[in-house]
C-alpha cells in the first residue's frame, strides 16, 4: 500500500436528533466537534436528521400514500377480482 494516502479510520460518534439515539461507529469522516460519550472518552460527533432509528421504513411505521388515484386507475383498467 502507498503510505500517507489514506484517510484516517477512527471511531465516530453519530447522534439521530430526531430520535435521540447515539452510534459509536468507525468511520473516516472527520468533523471538528468532540462529545464525552458513555465510557468516558472524547470522540468526534456528526449530528444526524435521519437513520435507521427514525427512519419509517425500518421503525415500521411507513405509510403508502395513493397520489393520484393509481390503485383506482389499475382496477378501472383491469377490474377488480
Amino acid at each position: 500500500m502507498k503510505k500517507d494516502i489514506h484517510p484516517e479510520y477512527k471511531e465516530v460518534l453519530f447522534h439521530d436528533v430526531g430520535a435521540d439515539t447515539y452510534f459509536l461507529i468507525p468511520s473516516t469522516l472527520k468533523t471538528s466537534e468532540t462529545r464525552k460519550w458513555e465510557d468516558g472518552n472524547t470522540y468526534p460527533y456528526f449530528p444526524l436528521d435521519i437513520s435507521s432509528a427514525s427512519h419509517p421504513f425500518y421503525t415500521g411505521n411507513q405509510k403508502i400514500i395513493d397520489t393520484g388515484g393509481r390503485v383506482q386507475k389499475f382496477e378501472e383498467r383491469f377490474g377488480k377480482k
